[in-house]
């Protein structure tokens, strides 16, 4: 989509009761059809996370020098950079207005 925006940086990640720093690369979007921000991106590999998230479907907090939002890491690829997804307030500044 042409009106993607997004951040490339330092982020951490909450799971359960554990921080663990990462770079991550988050892309969003505002969808009209359903009303939402879709945010989603990767997480570079770090042996620390996988260790705790193991491969399967986790919750998390993800903050970056931007702003947090809850979201969920799922599906590493074959490098074991995991895939994380939200909906809604992204943890990243975006240049319009969320509802427009």
């Amino acid at each position: 989509m042409d009106d993607e925006e997004g951040y490339t940086g330092p982020a951490t990640l909450r799971v359960d009761d554990t921080d663990v720093t990462v770079d991550v690369e988050l892309r969003g979007y505002f969808q009209p059809i359903d009303g939402y921000y879709h945010w989603y991106g990767r997480v570079a590999r770090h042996q620390a996370l996988s260790d705790l998230v193991k491969g399967r479907k986790t919750a998390t907090r993800i903050t970056t020098p931007q702003g947090e939002a809850a979201g969920e890491l799922s599906d590493p690829d074959p490098w074991n950079r995991y895939r994380i997804t939200g909906t809604s307030r992204p943890p990243f500044e975006v240049g319009a207005d969320l509802s427009s």
